[in-house]
């Protein structure tokens, strides 16, 4: 049995320790297991080491038909993310490859995030501390005073375990929550503490927009130039997701045009931006952290313990025990 632990070299665990050893204790000792930093200049490189593998341990290399056909040994595919979208489903599911994401490892971790940016942007503590650090400036009234967050309204696009996460934690610090998503009914949001309203409604009443959809074909630049222009009460915008839920040439128009007030994501489009000449970067009404909302310790034993145990239990033929299957 030989397994292959191969991302880009910023996504990749800092220690290998614990993977090695759930995939060993569930495999058997002599398991085979090789580590190899994916760059793509060198994706031939890639490509030898996939050929021969039974499982293939990733989160954002791009896995298509092309990558599946110099693979023919392999069976499973396990991403250490909950998204699954660099993999290609349809080509997978037709050769007989599973496809497991990790369905749940980070949602408490992910909505604190969620919350630190709605405080964050609110409050402009990135501002002030420019002004603070840069200007030398100690002055409360060098911006606009806001309403009271507890006076404003707080509009969730996806209410998934991560969007009722975030609507738990804030319900008591916002006037309303009110929430667009076509997959739960009414009774469902409400009983989530939220009210369900279509997407129009939510971008023309929503003072705070938290996105936490899955990024999908149908969710791709989902956050376009429409889109911003029917926000009408300036919000301030906080994106979960993906970055390519949004279309940055729009957000950053909107930015502008002061169609938002504020932007927070734990993302960008790219999974490595050139941020030496990204038009986001730098910008005081604009936070980024660079997809490190999932990041504690907690969610790290978690991330990797289930990652590879789904590897174990289809291996083994046990795939009632994978803890999320798609294909």
């Amino acid at each position: 049995m030989r397994i292959l632990i191969s991302d880009h070299p910023d996504s990749m665990m800092p220690d290998h320790a614990l993977e090695i050893e759930t995939l060993r204790a569930g495999l058997g000792p002599d398991t085979a297991v090789d580590v190899l930093p994916y760059r793509g200049d060198e994706h031939e490189a890639f490509l030898k080491a996939l050929r021969g593998a039974d499982a293939l341990l990733t989160a954002f290399v791009t896995i298509d038909d092309a990558v599946m056909a110099q693979a023919p040994d392999l069976k499973v595919i396990s991403l250490n993310s909950t998204g699954y979208d660099c993999v290609d489903l349809e080509a997978a599911t037709r050769r007989g490859i599973g496809v497991c994401p990790v369905g749940e490892y980070c949602t408490s971790d992910v909505a604190e995030a969620a919350v630190a940016f709605v405080f964050a942007l609110h409050k402009r503590l990135k501002a002030y501390g420019r002004r603070i650090d840069n200007d030398h400036v100690w002055d409360f009234a060098a911006l606009e005073a806001r309403p009271r967050l507890q006076d404003q309204t707080l509009g969730i696009f996806g209410f998934g375990k991560i969007g009722r996460c975030i609507a738990r934690k804030l319900s008591g610090l916002v006037g309303e929550v009110i929430v667009c998503d076509p997959y739960v009914g009414a009774e469902a949001a409400s009983a989530g503490g939220a009210r369900l309203v279509e997407k129009d409604e939510l971008l023309a009443s929503s003072d705070v927009i938290v996105n936490s959809m899955l990024l999908t074909a149908g969710t791709q630049r989902y956050f376009d130039e429409e889109a911003f222009a029917a926000m009408a009460r300036r919000p301030d915008f906080v994106n979960m997701s993906r970055g390519m839920v949004v279309d940055e040439d729009a957000l950053l128009g909107a930015l502008e045009s002061g169609r938002i007030r504020g932007y927070a994501a734990d993302v960008l489009a790219d999974e490595t931006p050139d941020l030496a000449r990204h038009p986001l970067i730098g910008r005081e009404d604009v936070l980024l952290t660079p997809h490190s909302a999932f990041y504690s310790s907690t969610a790290m034993e978690s991330l990797e313990r289930i990652s590879c145990e789904n590897i174990v239990h289809f291996l083994r033929g046990e795939k009632d025990r994978v803890f999320k299957l798609v294909n």
